[in-house]
């Protein structure tokens, strides 16, 4: 879970960050709460999940949408 977090977190700066994001914070949330062995990569999962949100929050204050525009 926590290698899958920290990819979901990865992928999620580039495409959807609105489903993503969420997804990698809850496994990287239930990969630390069961006590993983690859803590740092859950940590890591943690952080791009919550980078995403922020990313997400950033792009909606910018043009009051859900989607990235070119």
């Amino acid at each position: 879970m926590a290698v899958a977090a920290f990819i979901l977190g990865l992928v999620g700066l580039l495409v959807l960050n609105v489903v993503l994001g969420p997804l990698a914070v809850v496994l990287a949330s239930v990969a630390l709460w069961r006590g993983t062995a690859r803590k740092g990569r859950a940590l890591l999962g943690l952080g791009l999940g919550i980078a995403d949100l922020v990313v997400l929050i950033a792009f909606m204050q910018v043009d009051s949408t859900l989607s990235w525009s070119f």
